[in-house]
């Protein structure tokens, strides 16, 4: 039972000793050990200020290229949109174009056309007189042998020119 219960001289001492490390601890170490732990809550404090302004200016941002990005989406479709319609106007113009200069070429080959038929059409109009003088002119040679057929004839034409 000794073992349990201390002696008086121990307790004393064993209290002497616990009361001296106390003030010395309280003196010494307890104020810096405070201040640590003020300071360490202080700076735990402003990070989770930091992080709640981060998270804060992370939402931002992320709405903020949203934002961005919608309107590039945007941007880009009306771009496109100028892109088809500046190419079916191109393409429309091309067409129209190039139906007015085949409109043209056309006339013009029909006015080639006419002008070779006229011109085709005097020439045979011009040998079919030459070959009718050249046959009357044979004709007549071998009708108007002689002079009195030819008095005859000329008679008649006379007669027939006074009546018209």
């Amino acid at each position: 039972m000794d073992l349990l219960i201390p002696h008086t001289g121990t307790v004393i001492w064993m209290l002497f000793s616990f009361l001296v490390v106390f003030f010395i601890l309280k003196k010494f170490a307890w104020k810096p050990l405070l201040q640590a732990l003020k300071q360490r809550e202080e700076s735990i404090a402003k990070a989770l200020q930091s992080a709640e302004v981060a998270k804060r200016e992370m939402e931002k941002l992320e709405a903020d290229n949203e934002k961005i990005l919608s309107k590039a989406r945007q941007e880009r479709d009306k771009i496109l949109a100028e892109a088809r319609d500046l190419k079916d106007s191109i393409t429309a113009r091309a067409k129209e174009q190039a139906k007015t200069e085949a409109d043209k070429i056309i006339e013009d080959a029909r006015g080639l056309i006419r002008a070779e038929r006229d011109v085709a059409m005097k020439e045979i109009k011009e040998y079919a007189a030459l070959l009718s003088v050249r046959m009357t002119e044979k004709l007549l040679k071998e009708k108007l042998a002689s002079e009195k057929e030819q008095k005859d004839l000329i008679d008649r034409m006379l007669r027939d020119t006074k009546m018209n």
